[in-house]
């Protein structure tokens, strides 16, 4: 049985995986409100821009009508279906009492994301996660985002270097986070990361042994689909919620 390790973050985000999708249609505003009904400390989507510069969620980025499929960003927001919210729906609905991890599926998205977190106040901001795959779009920007969270979201075989050597790139760069799967993470790579001050987020928990082994090794987030699992599991382990 993995030991329990201490976690930077005291207790762990618990993100509810494109609102609590095991229960209502993935990243609606349904979706987001439920999973904070269920006990979810954060949110998790994927964001896209407008062809009028509006930060809307949806995770394909992609609009079907008939038979054709069009880029959200040839749409203006007033085109898109209901189902699509916007970052600022968002808020209105939920208020911003939480934890929210945002997958910027486009680079022009940046921009919008952070105007529309900041309007909600200083609290908010600090509590964005920009997730990006790309760490050179997060280096990039770190000066000017210096109020929001970056995480490099990546996998452990994608490393170009050793992990001690990229925790160190993501310290010196002042990236907050590495979020890899939850099959990448054991309990000796989480606490090399914590020694350089780096946050360590892991996602597609679905199990009970999954989110129980995570939370021993000290991870500081989780995301799942299941918001009542995820929730249960945290009580069990961390006992905080």
């Amino acid at each position: 049985m993995q030991q329990r390790l201490p976690s930077r973050l005291d207790p762990p985000i618990a993100f509810a995986h494109r609102g609590a999708r095991a229960h209502a249609p993935e990243n609606t505003l349904e979706a987001f409100a439920l999973a904070l009904r269920l006990g979810a400390t954060g949110l998790e989507t994927d964001a896209w821009v407008t062809s009028d510069g509006i930060a809307v969620l949806d995770h394909d980025g992609v609009v079907r009508k008939g038979i054709k499929r069009r880029r959200i960003s040839a749409y203006r927001r007033d085109e898109l279906p209901p189902h699509i919210p916007t970052l600022d729906e968002l808020y209105a609905e939920c208020g911003s009492d939480f934890d929210l991890s945002i997958d910027v599926k486009d680079t022009a998205a940046y921009g919008p994301i952070v105007d529309a977190a900041r309007r909600q106040g200083a609290a908010a901001a600090s509590r964005t996660w920009l997730c990006d795959p790309t760490l050179d779009h997060l280096v990039e920007r770190r000066d000017d985002l210096a109020d929001v969270k970056l995480v490099h979201s990546t996998r452990l075989e994608r490393l170009k270097t050793t992990p001690e050597l990229h925790a160190a790139k993501l310290a010196d760069a002042g990236i907050d986070v590495i979020n890899m799967h939850y099959t990448d993470w054991n309990g000796g790579l989480v606490t090399l990361f914590h020694r350089f001050d780096i946050n360590t987020f892991s996602w597609d928990l679905q199990f009970d042994h999954q989110l129980e082994t995570a939370f021993r090794m000290g991870v500081d987030a989780v995301y799942s689909d299941h918001t009542d699992v995820m929730m249960d599991a945290l009580q069990r382990e961390v006992g905080k919620t």
